[in-house]
């Protein structure tokens, strides 16, 4: 192992089971349930539900991710309309401030390395955290 690479373990007190969902139309919500070290469902911890649907933009699609405060998945189907258009609204704000700051910046001949726009020709959607 490189001597520069961080040491990374799981964090087995943090552990959970996957269920995921979908309508194979719109998008899909992750029901997550904590378990133990060894697997066995952990009921001291809350079951958690996630979101996640993809926004189509002009520069393609930009995948959102979004938690959905509910008891059961009826629940969370039923904050999913309003989760994810406000997941939505969110990045379209966050979009428009880095369209914004990168219209800020001096542009300097011989310097960008000719990328232009966004720093990557569209390729902008790691900085974007939901």
């Amino acid at each position: 192992m490189a001597e520069n690479m961080p040491e990374i373990q799981i964090d087995a007190d943090n552990m959970f089971r996957e269920e995921s969902y979908t309508d194979l139309k719109v998008g899909s919500i992750r029901k997550l349930i904590p378990v133990t070290r060894e697997g066995e469902d952990d009921d001291s911890r809350d079951v958690r539900y996630e979101g996640s649907a993809s926004l189509m933009t002009p520069a393609g699609s930009l995948p959102l991710s979004f938690d959905l405060e509910a008891e059961n998945l009826s629940a969370a189907i039923d904050k999913f309309p309003d989760a994810v258009n406000s997941a939505a609204e969110k990045a379209i704000d966050e979009l428009k401030e880095m369209q914004r700051q990168q219209s800020q910046k001096i542009q300097v001949p011989g310097q960008g390395g000719g990328q232009g726009g966004f720093g990557g020709g569209g390729q902008g959607g790691g900085r974007i955290q939901l």
